[in-house]
């Protein structure tokens, strides 16, 4: 990890990035570790912040330099990437401190997402923390945040929980543990694996509980599966060959599956004869866990764009 320097192409006029034909300098760092959010799938969902980050920090520890490197160029940033993953966190993770202690300021990314989310970033941040160094969070895109707010579950609370275990009696033991969690629960999932876990957990909580299966978020071939785990074991139970990474979001106990288009627009209308349109969205938002803002947007709708 020598000559940083030289890693971001050979002075401070070279912290650059690009907009579209616009070429913008980023402003200096303090010294400091950087936790920088990145993109799930679509190379358009990174933060300004996260760009002038990138460009203008003196060391960029990534997962693997040649993920991170596509989205560099993308954004015309020479600055050099260096490999800070699991395997080499023992011996990696001493010089990015080091650097730290040499008043250089750091950013980590993963391949995609938010560091220390089930990734080897937690190591360093822990690491720096303790050597009293600052450590900045540089939010974006998340995989389980996005994978939530399009389930259509509930999400006044949530759990996240990783990846469950790969071997099944690991996995039911680990479903039995949450399955009191008061929360939408949240997991990684490989594709080759859903199915077995999709089945597990229909056995494991009941095949009546509300889910979804979130697939290729953010990319070309997006897909939001819903129903009860019932429903989905079957479908993934028929031998659907499946490809992509996978969030898999289980409803809170008790959670009913999102009600059908249909049904929403009947509720609507029924609630909107006996009340104002605002007072019957919070109410259809009641008996559906629906978004209210949703609901009431639908409603609007409905009565051709008079909210009255």
């Amino acid at each position: 990890m020598r000559d940083e320097g030289a890693a971001n192409g050979g002075g401070e006029g070279a912290k650059t990035f690009r907009l579209h034909n616009a070429v913008i300098p980023a402003r200096p760092l303090e010294p400091a570790l950087y936790l920088v959010a990145t993109p799930i799938g679509n190379l358009s969902d990174i933060t300004l912040r996260a760009l002038e980050t990138l460009a203008g920090a003196d060391v960029l520890a990534c997962e693997d330099t040649r993920v991170t490197r596509v989205l560099l160029d993308r954004y015309g940033i020479v600055n050099r990437p260096y490999a800070y993953h699991e395997h080499n966190a023992d011996e990696a993770g001493p010089r990015l401190i080091a650097a730290l202690e040499g008043g250089r300021s750091v950013a980590l990314v993963s391949d995609a997402g938010t560091p220390l989310v089930s990734d080897p970033g937690y190591r360093l941040a822990l690491l720096a923390i303790a050597a009293g160094h600052r450590v900045v969070p540089i939010p974006g895109a998340s995989a389980p945040l996005a994978a939530l707010v399009g389930s259509g579950l509930p999400n006044e609370a949530f759990f996240f929980a990783g990846f469950l275990p790969s071997r099944d009696k690991a996995r039911r033991d680990r479903l039995a543990e949450l399955a009191g969690v008061p929360a939408t629960l949240l997991f990684f999932e490989s594709p080759h694996r859903i199915a077995a876990t999709v089945a597990a957990a229909a056995e494991v909580l009941g095949e009546g509980r509300a889910a979804c299966v979130c697939r290729e978020l953010t990319k070309t071939f997006e897909e939001f599966r819903r129903g009860t785990l019932g429903e989905l074991s079957a479908h993934y139970g028929d031998g659907h060959a499946v490809k992509g990474e996978i969030v898999f979001v289980i409803g809170p106990p008790g959670a009913a599956a999102a009600p059908e288009a249909e049904d929403v627009d009947r509720l609507l209308a029924a609630l909107v004869r006996d009340m104002p349109a605002g007072k019957a969205a919070t109410e259809a938002a009641r008996q559906t866990g629906l978004p209210r803002r949703d609901l009431y947007q639908r409603l609007i709708d409905l009565k051709g764009g008079d909210g009255q």
